[in-house]
This record gives structure tokens, sequence and C-alpha cells, in this order.
């Protein structure tokens, strides 16, 4: 080759370019770098996340995919803008944009090879790629979309090309804002500190929707649930580091990530899904608090004393599910839920909340949609039930005694910050789950004329694409309430001294 290399002065164009057809004859246009890249090329996974730090090779994993491994790859990243990057490199390793079609984002290659890119900047953008089969769908970034969108494009991964096998990778990055935090669970035994299961890198976990539910089964096998085949679907997730990319080392990006600021310096860095995140400066409840809940929760995982009160988040049908939340003073236990399937009118409803409380705990549920039926339910047969209706009034102030609330949900989700502050007195303890702690790190807070607003479930909705009902359950049940027997006695007491048992 040293011989080679002394000789190129002298040859001729045409000389140099047989030399390029002779040397590069045989050789893959792309290849994947040693370690953790090539582990993810080589998985076997139908669902593929990878990444974690920055620089480990995320996006030329999905090119490589495409232009070696399948026939119909789509690539999506949240803005299309940000595709730009993509098209860049593809073009780098192509040696130019033959084939690529600008205004229809799809890149023909000569072997009938097809490269689509796509963006979802706004939730129902993905219907636009409905019924467009791929064999290989990369979701470039994926904290940056919502859960509900990339289910959605998972939808059509399939082909008909005999031989070919289907995968979806996600590529990303630790989630910077709660709305990301969907990638935690999904990956939950890679990602979760909290898993009682953990799973190694690149070790294959199957998962199954159940009555709508994401669950972890023990193979790949089918199996009948409900008179239906499930075919479950392996998972896995690798993590890489620009210490596995040694081209990007060279330019000096390590010194560019060393000298981010916490936490993204160790986020970006280390690819580190513990380290904090930069919380909205109106988030209602800082995500270092729900975390430090967590954390009180696993110190002291069992239950002590009787059940103080029951916060309840209904559903009916629809792919939200209908969860209880059971209070033991400062402590929360494991959420108790069930799709909303299973929970059609508020018959069946009452009978999910009446299976699981305990000591004649009230019931606080939120009467706005569907919960007024179970109410209803519950109230005929004695149980103590509140309703809470977040539109109604509120005559509460803050702790600090300074700010009124514009409604009763405002309240509700302040006194819940309150409750979770770690300076209190007696703070919360709260169950390890990671969507508990993505619904309740949602909602944000604005300041009115009339005191202190927080979103609405609506709103909330909108933006992270799916409902908070895990974090609304465990709200409704930090709010106060006597149970009946202390109420009655109260009340008796306070008739015979003629004053109101609420001032006692």
């Amino acid at each position: 080759m040293a011989n080679v290399e002394r000789l190129l002065p002298y040859l001729t164009d045409a000389e140099r370019a047989e030399l390029d057809t002779l040397l590069t004859a045989g050789v893959p246009i792309w290849m994947p770098l040693p370690g953790p890249q090539t582990d993810a090329y080589h998985s076997e996974a139908d669902v593929l996340g990878y990444g974690g730090a920055a620089g480990g090779g995320k996006s030329d994993l999905a090119i490589g995919l495409a232009l070696t491994q399948h026939h119909r790859a789509a690539i999506f990243r949240r803005e299309s803008t940000q595709l730009t990057g993509v098209v860049d490199r593809l073009t780098e390793i192509l040696g130019a944009r033959t084939g690529y079609n600008g205004s229809e984002k799809i890149w023909r290659l000569p072997d009938r090879r097809q490269i689509e890119f796509g963006s979802c900047p706004n939730l129902g953008d993905e219907e636009r790629y409905q019924g467009r089969p791929k064999d290989l769908l990369v979701i470039d970034e994926a904290t940056h979309f919502l859960l509900l969108q990339v289910r959605y494009l998972m939808g059509w991964v399939r082909t008909t090309r005999k031989g070919q096998r289907c995968r979806t990778v996600l590529t990303f990055n630790p989630p910077t804002s709660a709305e990301g935090q969907w990638v935690i669970e999904f990956f939950a035994p890679w990602l979760d500190d909290t898993h009682p299961n953990p799973a190694k890198p690149g070790e294959l976990r199957w998962f199954a929707t159940l009555d709508g539910k994401d669950e972890e089964v023990q193979s790949g096998e089918p199996f009948e649930h409900n008179g239906e085949t499930i075919v479950p679907q392996s998972r896995t997730f690798i993590p890489s580091r620009i210490g596995d990319n040694p081209f990007l080392v060279k330019t000096g990006y390590m010194a560019t990530l060393q000298a981010m600021p916490e936490p993204l310096r160790s986020q970006m860095l280390h690819g580190d899904f513990k380290a904090g995140m930069e919380d909205d400066p109106w988030q209602v409840i800082p995500t270092a608090w729900v975390i430090a809940a967590q954390d009180r929760w696993q110190a002291r995982p069992v239950a002590k004393g009787d059940m103080t009160a029951m916060g309840v988040d209904p559903a009916r049908g629809g792919r939200d599910e209908f969860v209880a939340a059971c209070r033991h003073g400062a402590w929360i236990d494991e959420l108790k839920t069930c799709p909303g399937t299973e929970t059609p009118d508020g018959a069946y409803g009452s009978a999910f909340v009446v299976q699981h409380r305990r000591d004649d705990a009230p019931v606080h549920i939120d009467v706005i949609g569907w919960g007024s039926s179970t109410t209803d339910f519950l109230a005929t047969n004695g149980v103590h039930v509140v309703p809470v209706n977040g539109a109604a009034g509120s005559t509460g102030l803050t702790r600090q005694g300074d700010l009124p609330f514009v409604n009763l949900r405002a309240e509700v989700w302040w006194r819940a910050r309150e409750a979770l502050d770690p300076a209190g007195a007696d703070p919360i303890a709260l169950p390890p789950d990671a969507r508990l702690r993505a619904d309740l790190c949602a909602p944000k807070w604005t300041l009115r004329n009339g005191g202190i607003l927080v979103e609405a479930k609506e709103e909330i909705q909108a933006r992270i694409g799916r409902s908070p009902d895990r974090g609304d359950a465990v709200v409704y049940s930090l709010i106060d309430t006597p149970k009946r027997a202390i109420a009655n006695m109260l009340a008796r007491r306070a008739a015979r001294a003629g004053r109101d048992w609420r001032t006692l």
C-alpha cells in the first residue's frame, strides 16, 4: 500500500479512477463501528433502543441499516428541518444526491432501496403516514416525540418481501423534559433502576399489548388471550457514548460535552438517565421532589396504618386507564390500575373501587366526564365518596397564605406540590412508577388575576399525547377529608358546643 501511495502523484485521472474502483470493489458502502454500534446493527430485537449519550453514532446507525439491511426504510425526526443533517450524511456516504427527491422527501437508490424522511411536529401529523409500509422505522431522537405518535408509526412496520426482516429503531439521549420520560418506562428493564428484573444491554425481552397495556411476557411464543392470538415482540436497549466513536473523539467534541453544565453534562457525556432534568420554570411539581418521594418509598415499601383516603381517576372504554391511588398517611401504595375497556360503566367502576378500598377510607373521584356514574353507584351503596369537580371554585390559599386559586383543580394540584415538598414536616412517599413520575411532572401553572391556574387535563393530554391519569389519582388521594365516623363524632361534639365542627 505504501508503494501505491508513492505512485499516486504520477497517475492520470483515468488511472486514479480505475485504482479507486479496484480498491473499493467488494467493500460495503457502510460498516458499523466496533462495539455498541456493531451490537446494535446485528441485534435481533424487533424494537431496538440505541444511544444514551451524545456522539455514539445514533443517526449513522439508522443510515447504515437503511443502506445495507433494509429495502424500504423511513427515518423520522420531530421537525423536518432536523432531517438536514441526516440527508447531508447520506450525501457524504453516497457521494451525490442522485435519486433524492426533495419535495417528496424520498431517496430512491439504484438497487431499488428506498429511504423516506418524515416529521411529526404536532400530534395528529403521524396520520399523514398511514398505510405506508416500511421494513425499517427509525425514530431519531425519540424523546422529542410523543409515545402515541411512535406507537402509531410502528403500526405500519411490515413487508411482503420474502426473507426481509422488519424492525423499529429508537435513538435517543436521556430526556431533558417531562414529555420525553416515556422512553424510561418503554425500556424500563434497561433504564429504570427501580425495575424488579433489570436487563443487560442488548438482552432480549418480549412484550405484548394486553387489554391496552404494555406487558412484559416470558418469551416470543404466541399465546391466546381473550380469544385472540398474541404474538409478542422482542425489545432491547444498547447504550453508546462518544468514546465508542473514534471519529468524533478526534474532533474535540469530547471537550465540548465535558464543558456542558450539569445535568446536561452527565446526560450527554455519560448517558445518565438518573441525572436531573431541566424543569420548566412553570412546572407545578419539581421533578427532584417526585424522585425524592419515590426514593422515600423504596426505603419503606410496606404500608403502615389504616388506609387514609383513595383518589380515583376513572375511565370508560378507550385507551385510558382506570386508576385508584390508596394513601396510608404520608405513604401511597402501588397504584391499582385496569384498562378503561374493563370499566364500561359506573357499576364496573364502583366494583373496582370497592375491591381495593379499606378501612372506610373516603374516596375522592373526578366527576368531570366518566366519574359521575361511578360516584352515584358508590354513594347508593353507602360508600363515603367525595366528588371532585376541578372547575368548581376555591376559597383556599397557598401554604404561605398569600395566593388564592382560580379553581379547585389548581388548589388540589398545589396541595400535592406542598405535600411533596421535602422541606415539609412529613413529605409524601410515592411508589416507584415511571409513568406516575411523568404525570406528576407534566402540569404547568400560570398566575392570573384570580390567582394560581393549573393547566387543564385536556391541554396536558394534547401536549404529552395521553391522559395524566396516574398523577390525577395520586393528587386526589392527597385531599384531606376526615373519615365519616370521625366527621360524625366531630359534628356531634360541635353540636353540643354550638360550633361548626370544622373549627374544632
